[in-house]
């Protein structure tokens, strides 16, 4: 017969995440978030001056919506700096690590053996800057649990086969 034994953990001896060196996205993925962020503000700003173009009620108004749209244009293009440069990942000997958040950093860790699937996405605009995101899936899920956009295609590449590889080995 086996004894059963728990020990409490000395949590002060545990591994800090937080010491790992984190991988920064490529610096191209800048221009990948610049190109999204101005598409979608040219598709408003048309919209919003054919509005006011065509209803009378408002023209008086237009000096204070371009006021609010390049505010919040400048806004946007702030906080997705402040984004892209607080984004990180690592991969260690069990696990994959990766960070994101603006106000709150949200770290996600997932172990090898609870990774299900891996994907492999390149968009439009980040292939054409040679650029891809990784999708890590585990178990009770439909969407991916982490995404790590921006990352060379080849590195990418590279990735979902080291992880394909850790899966197999579970089998």
């Amino acid at each position: 017969m086996q004894n059963f034994t728990n020990e409490p953990i000395d949590i002060s001896a545990l591994p800090r995440y937080e010491e790992v060196k984190l991988n920064a996205l490529q610096p191209k993925y800048w221009n990948v978030i610049l190109l999204n962020i101005s598409a979608i503000f040219l598709i408003i700003g048309i919209a919003s001056a054919v509005i006011i173009y065509f209803v009378e009620e408002i023209h008086f108004m237009s000096w204070l919506f371009g006021l609010v749209y390049v505010l919040f244009l400048g806004f946007t293009f702030l906080l997705s700096k402040i984004s892209f440069q607080k984004r990180g990942f690592a991969f260690r000997e069990h696990d994959v690590i990766y960070r994101s958040g603006i106000l709150a950093t949200n770290t996600m860790i997932i172990p090898y053996n609870r990774v299900q699937h891996v994907a492999l996405h390149e968009g439009f605009i980040s292939r054409y800057f040679d650029l891809a995101k990784v999708e890590i899936f585990t178990a009770g899920g439909d969407s991916s649990d982490v995404s790590i956009p921006g990352i060379k295609k080849e590195q990418a590449e590279d990735i979902k086969q080291l992880l394909m590889g850790k899966i197999q080995k579970q089998l």
